[in-house]
């Protein structure tokens, strides 16, 4: 007989109804075990609402944009593309709506999850309040994930401005300028965006380059590409004083040293994206003994926190902010619940991870770029393939990118990979999974590969270590070979 919703002990009380803990709920579920999700916001969290879902949307809709304005590249007349920008944003949120079902409160209830809607707080260390309901639990998870962080800038809090979190449903026509404070994945994306609708865009970046985590020549690429469609980027430069004229928002930025003169920028939306902070607020964690800090909740190779019976996931954990990460973490949880001995709890093995920046060409990036070799004292080979040479790339006029591949030195183990081309996070993972298993890249030019794709990207790259490999010993044996088999 089941029992009364929300009374008696479940085995685990999942916080957060982002991908981590969804991914938590359903699997625990799904196993057999009780299950209590919470959730103060919407289901589906970041991803679906806010994040990789919308805004993917958008950036399909604005790539047809410019290869409309570009039609010439495929042998048509150019055309001025016609569109209102409403519409497109309208059309996000219903492609958004068709996925929605599948993180719905009725799908997860219908999976056998307890569903709660509010804020939780923990009582103590086994046990957590939602409004005036305390819920009792052998097992609890933090997956509350993070929010946008707002940059110390005078007289923020009184000039309207856009977040992730309000962006994609409360931008609801289209601005004349626009200032985007932040560019790293998020910053770069929207800004390209946006200036393909029609808004003069400018992004605001407080370091030296843009998208940080990338090497110098790719972030160069990026900036190159945004600066030609018309997209304003001053880098080394920090956000000051912001306030409200005439109905215009004036941003006064100036050099991120303090040195030369500032600029007032007026615009007419101001959207900030640079960085987030956990979401640890309201949840009384010291009441659970759970310790945490700015960077978000400590946790173990096992993903348990400072009480061995709280586990946190997702974005809240760390060190990534990825969905693809959060949904890896919540899997390790749902097999770490299950067990009942330590020795037989999984730890998470996040020492390969591949990310993708959805600008145009899109950014793909898996294991050590080469400032992290260098770094690191890694010697290592260089192979980089320019997309102007794959056939594919040719006749689809998606010739702009390329790809760089570390391997170990003098040997083909591959130790990290960055993909720059349309494309680009699709044709990443040949090579994760052939790092992750243990295939070099003479095994990848082994493989065939069919002709015409993007694909063989990767076994142009093969090749190229193969010809390294023929050395002029190498080719003396195979000439005295040929010599021999003609008499």
């Amino acid at each position: 007989m089941a029992e009364e919703k929300g009374k008696g002990i479940y085995n685990a009380v999942v916080i957060g109804a982002g991908t981590a803990g969804l991914v938590t709920a359903a699997g625990t579920a799904g196993l057999g075990g009780r299950v209590a999700l919470i959730e103060r916001h919407k289901m589906g969290g970041d991803c679906l609402n806010f994040g990789c879902v919308p805004s993917k949307a958008l950036i399909s809709s604005a790539r047809l944009i410019d290869h409309m304005r570009h039609a010439e590249n495929w042998g048509l007349d150019r055309n001025d593309p016609q569109f209102e920008f409403v519409k497109i944003f309208e059309r996000m949120r219903e492609r958004r709506a068709v996925i929605e079902p599948n993180d719905s409160r009725e799908r997860f209830e219908e999976l056998g999850v307890d569903v709660f809607e509010g804020d939780a707080r923990f009582v103590s260390p086994f046990e957590v309040a939602v409004g005036d309901l305390r819920l009792q639990a052998k097992h609890f998870v933090i997956a509350t994930g993070r929010r946008a962080g707002i940059p110390p800038i005078e007289g923020i809090e009184d000039v309207p401005y856009y977040t992730n979190e309000t962006f994609f449903d409360d931008l609801n026509e289209k601005p004349d300028r626009m200032v985007v404070i932040g560019g790293g994945p998020i910053g770069c994306e929207l800004g390209q965006t946006l200036n393909r609708f029609g808004v003069e865009v400018t992004i605001v970046e407080f370091l030296p380059k843009i998208m940080g985590k990338e090497d110098a020549n790719v972030a160069d690429f990026i900036l190159d590409r945004l600066k030609s469609e018309g997209v304003r980027v001053m880098t080394s430069t920090g956000a000051k004083k912001a306030e409200r004229l005439n109905g215009k928002i004036h941003l006064t930025v100036g050099s991120a040293s303090g040195e030369g003169e500032d600029e007032v920028l007026e615009i007419d939306a101001l959207v900030i994206a640079a960085g987030r902070i956990p979401n640890v607020e309201g949840l009384d964690l010291e009441a659970a003994e759970v310790k945490y800090d700015r960077g978000g909740v400590t946790v173990n190779e096992y993903l348990q926190t400072s009480r061995p019976h709280i586990y946190a996931c997702g974005d809240i954990a760390g060190p990534y902010q990825f969905t693809h990460t959060a949904d890896a973490q919540a899997r390790v949880v749902v097999r770490n619940i299950l067990m009942p001995l330590q020795l037989l709890r999984k730890k998470i093995d996040l020492s390969l991870v591949p990310w993708s920046t959805y600008t145009s060409p899109e950014v793909a990036h898996v294991g050590l770029t080469k400032a992290d070799a260098e770094a690191q004292g890694i010697a290592y080979d260089l192979y980089t393939q320019e997309m102007n040479e794959v056939d594919r790339a040719i006749v689809e006029s998606e010739t702009l990118g390329f790809a760089e591949v570390l391997t170990a030195r003098g040997g083909d183990k591959i130790l990290g990979v960055t993909i720059v081309a349309a494309h680009a996070g699709d044709l990443l993972h040949e090579f994760v999974l052939a790092m992750k298993h243990g295939i070099g890249l003479s095994g990848i030019a082994a493989t065939i590969h069919a002709y015409p794709t993007f694909a063989e990207l990767a076994r142009k790259v093969g090749d190229q270590f193969n010809r390294t490999k023929l050395t002029p010993r190498a080719k003396e044996i195979f000439g005295w070979l040929y010599r021999r088999s003609r008499g």
